[in-house]
């Protein structure tokens, strides 16, 4: 009999929980340990912070679905690993600490054969003084920060339809935050509210990023095939911008918020403030807080995992300047660099690099965006972690014939404004591969034949057909496997 333990909820965790459930049966035992009793399809928080859905519709209790796969579920939050268990435990265990019920704040030590470290990022709100749904910006980043966001939007709207105007400020909010997609996302749908509440005339409406150029989305950038010519994704998302009336300040680490006022630096090294009336900004990501230990109790959090929290894989983390920087530096089996039955799916993982280049001011503040690995690639990951550790329990030998690397894989993004089927529309852009590969593709750095930009009301359905399709799958539904991450 062996016992797998994941740890998170998320798309990476669940998918791997998911599957695992799926290809080990009797004899065998899944444990899922989650601080959270929801899962949420994190992409369609976007509408509820417009209003047009509510946290129930993008959310639902685990429980009920972890008991239906046959899942030991534990709601607690993993506070330790032991890879090489103590004196005690002759394998490896997780510390967890239960958050509600009877048990709360009890620690407990739950053995494993093989764990998934599928925690996800720390929103670290803290990093940017004054940023976050509890100071003076807001977030999508969760079900409930996007409903306070509504609820902040909608004051501002008040504000307009009674002729005061307002300025929205949305994008990044620390000098290496990520994400970009979601805020460019959300940017759009606010400005599709407002034209449709016929209040244009008293919005004033900026994106604020710390990429270089427009278009960048911690991916380098990518040249898109559109309507037969090849385009930047900078000359792509200017246009886009400009459609909805947005302005924007780029190569900018905000700094601080305080009421009413971002203050950033810029890569030339100036110090600048913005003011608003409604701001929502992304916060930079951390790994989970995590310690390890060894069997002697020795603390060696340093050799598991990055200096930003996240664990180390099977990567090449040989410090390289971003010249010499390699797709096949990027990891494929999500292995842990040190232990053989541990591995890290979804955000979880450590890149061994950006895909874009790293940009510092005169003054040493790093600012360009990180690497994304939310959505696709994260169930992705998820799945062949699962695939991977249900062929070695039934080996009796650790063995990867399922690989997926970020270098290899293709991704969709779809940037959806509106809602319904009659009103809305979305630019989708897929990529191919999603970290360049520029000693084999030299021209484009992707194949320009997978690695398209195009705008149309087909994407906006889409969208919403992939929120119905991937909540289904989530919740285990009658052939939930057939649908692909």
């Amino acid at each position: 009999m062996a016992k797998v333990v994941v740890l998170g909820a998320g798309i990476s965790g669940h998918t791997a929980v998911s599957y695992l459930s799926k290809y080990l049966k009797k004899g065998h035992e899944v444990v899922m340990v989650s601080p959270n009793s929801n899962f949420q399809w994190i992409p369609s928080n976007i509408w509820v912070g417009v209003g047009l859905m509510t946290p129930d519709q993008v959310k639902f209790k685990l429980a009920p679905v972890y008991k239906k796969m046959g899942v030991v579920y534990k709601q607690a939050m993993a506070v330790s690993i032991h890879p090489e268990g103590d004196a005690e435990h002759n394998k490896g265990y997780v510390t967890i600490k239960y958050v509600t019920g009877d048990d709360k704040d009890k620690e407990e030590k739950v053995t494993y054969d093989f764990l998934v470290n599928a925690t996800g990022p720390k929103l670290n709100f803290e990093a940017t003084e004054g940023l976050g749904p509890h100071k003076f910006t807001e977030s999508v980043c969760t079900y409930d920060h996007a409903a306070h966001a509504w609820e902040k939007l909608q004051e501002s709207f008040k504000k307009m339809e009674n002729g005061q105007k307002q300025t929205f400020l949305v994008g990044t909010g620390h000098p290496l935050a990520t994400c970009q997609g979601a805020a460019f996302e959300y940017i759009l749908n606010i400005a599709f509210e407002i034209k449709k509440r016929k209040l244009m005339h008293l919005a004033e409406m900026w994106w604020i990023s710390n990429e270089y150029e427009l278009g960048d989305f911690g991916m380098g950038g990518a040249y898109v095939k559109r309507n037969g010519y090849v385009t930047p994704t900078k000359i792509f998302t200017e246009s886009i911008l400009k459609e909805y009336g947005i302005d924007w300040i780029k190569r900018a680490g905000v700094t601080k918020v305080e009421e009413g006022v971002v203050h950033y630096e810029t890569l030339d090294g100036e110090f600048k403030t913005k003011e608003f009336d409604f701001a929502m900004l992304i916060p930079g990501f951390a790994g989970a807080g995590m310690k390890a230990f060894n069997k002697q109790g020795d603390d060696i959090s340093s050799e598991v995992f990055a200096a930003n929290g996240m664990m180390k894989v099977d990567a090449d983390y040989t410090p390289k300047s971003y010249e010499e920087w390699k797709a096949e530096d990027w990891p494929s089996t999500y292995q842990s660099i040190k232990y053989d039955n541990v591995y890290a799916a979804g955000i979880a993982f450590a890149p061994p690099h950006g895909m874009s280049k790293p940009m510092e001011s005169p003054n040493g503040t790093k600012i360009f965006p990180t690497p994304p690995r939310t959505g696709m690639p994260s169930g992705v990951i998820g799945k062949i972690v699962a695939q991977n550790i249900a062929h070695s329990i039934k080996k009796g030998k650790i063995e990867h014939p399922h690989q997926a690397s970020m270098a290899r894989m293709g991704a969709a993004c779809i940037v959806s404004a509106g809602y319904g089927i009659r009103k809305g529309q979305a630019a989708v852009m897929t990529v191919n591969p999603i970290v360049p590969d520029w000693e084999k593709y030299p021209k484009w750095g992707r194949n320009i034949d997978d690695t398209v930009g195009v705008v149309g009301t087909a994407g906006h359905w889409m969208k919403l057909f992939m929120h119905h399709m991937f909540l289904y799958k989530a919740k285990a539904k009658p052939f939930w496997w057939l649908i692909p991450e």
